[in-house]
């Protein structure tokens, strides 16, 4: 449960009537996303207030025509994830600053210049949003950024989300481990046991992985693998 010191307030205008909460900001973001959290672990005080600042409580009333319920978890549960969370200056700026991360990465990670099939670095991505202006929303999730995010630094690199195939050759001693790493990047398509023991395969992987991916086959192999990247 967040501190009284560090809760900030949220609050829904609902049939008339004004209702705030005390809530953990990031938790409560997380919840407004659709996370299964239990709403006591956002909450600082398990009440609701018509007015958090002066102190007045809700009436039962009030409650029970919006929420048909005067239990406050049932109630905070409806403020929270149709109302708005009211952030520090800071606070805002740190949420936003984690959720522009992770905007990035997920870019780095499924997309590629489609001009040469290779991944974008993420500096470059970190660019291209700085001069394309993009705005993160704290409370936004970070597929619904993803996409508008795209649609602008597009005007400026070129840009797509793309899977790409990767044509593989491990040696047979390798096989079982790369068998294993091989779902945490994507899919196996195809593949085929060579006469000499070794494996050959076509695997399906986000764009912006092959790097890593290549990576971590060699670590695997410790350098014996063969890689092609297919059109």
């Amino acid at each position: 449960m967040v501190t009284l010191e560090d809760a900030v307030i949220a609050r829904l205008e609902y049939y008339g009537e004004r209702f705030e909460v005390l809530v953990d900001p990031e938790l409560a973001s997380d919840f407004k996303r659709g996370e299964n959290i239990e709403v006591e672990k956002i909450l600082a005080v398990e009440e609701v207030f018509k007015d958090v600042k002066k102190g007045d409580k809700a009436s039962e009333e009030a409650m029970n025509k919006a929420f048909d319920t005067t239990d406050p978890i049932e109630a905070a549960a409806t403020i929270i994830h149709k109302g708005q969370v009211q952030l520090t200056a800071q606070q805002r700026r740190d949420m936003q600053e984690d959720k522009r991360k992770m905007i990035v990465a997920t870019i780095a990670r499924e997309a590629i210049n489609p001009q040469t099939k290779l991944p974008h670095p993420a500096r470059r991505i970190e660019i291209a949003m700085e001069e394309a202006k993009i705005r993160v929303d704290p409370f936004k999730s970070v597929d619904e950024q993803v996409n508008i995010t795209l649609k602008e630094i597009r005007k400026l690199i070129p840009i797509r989300i793309e899977k790409v195939q990767v044509a593989i050759h491990i040696p047979g001693e390798d096989t079982g481990r790369v068998y294993g790493v091989i779902p945490e990047y994507g899919k196996t398509l195809k593949e085929e046991w060579q006469q000499d023991g070794s494996w050959v395969a076509i695997v399906e992987i986000p764009g912006g992985m092959q790097e890593n991916f290549y990576q971590k086959l060699s670590e695997i192999t410790h350098g014996q693998v063969e890689t092609k990247l297919l059109k």
